[in-house]
């Protein structure tokens, strides 16, 4: 059987399917579900399209996002296990939608990012979550 194609993400429509289906998993995860919903219960409505605009402006320089994420993560009961779970399901999200430059960008972006609140939270002196 040949597999179906994957594009790279290249409009909005796609960051849109990345997040929406990304949070989906999440939101299924034993480990990352209770802190979204039960420790922190976001809203998703909400939630969710500050995260379009998010990626839209790591992976496409939109400046759609106004904000600053590390404070909000600062206060939250997360270990090196949480980033670690949420950078595997965040790449084989990408992976299993989207194939291409773009794509691993993006998984390099979220690498980078975990990194950089692990480090600012004391959770570790060295990066070592790599896409």
């Amino acid at each position: 059987m040949e597999q179906e194609r994957r594009t790279d993400i290249a409009t909005e429509e796609d960051i849109r399917t990345l997040v929406d289906t990304f949070y989906g998993h999440v939101n299924q995860d034993d480990l990352l579900g209770p802190i979204f919903n039960e420790v922190v219960h976001v809203d998703w409505e909400h939630h969710l399209p500050n995260m379009y605009a998010f990626w839209s402006s790591v992976l496409f320089g939109s400046m759609a996002y106004k904000g600053q994420p590390f404070p909000k993560h600062l206060a939250l009961p997360i270990e090196r296990a949480h980033f670690t779970r949420w950078i595997a399901l965040f790449i084989q999200t990408v992976e299993d939608l989207f194939a291409g430059p773009m794509a691993e960008q993006a998984k390099q972006k979220a690498a980078s990012i975990a990194n950089i609140f692990q480090m600012k939270m004391g959770l570790w002196a060295v990066p070592v979550v790599k896409p």
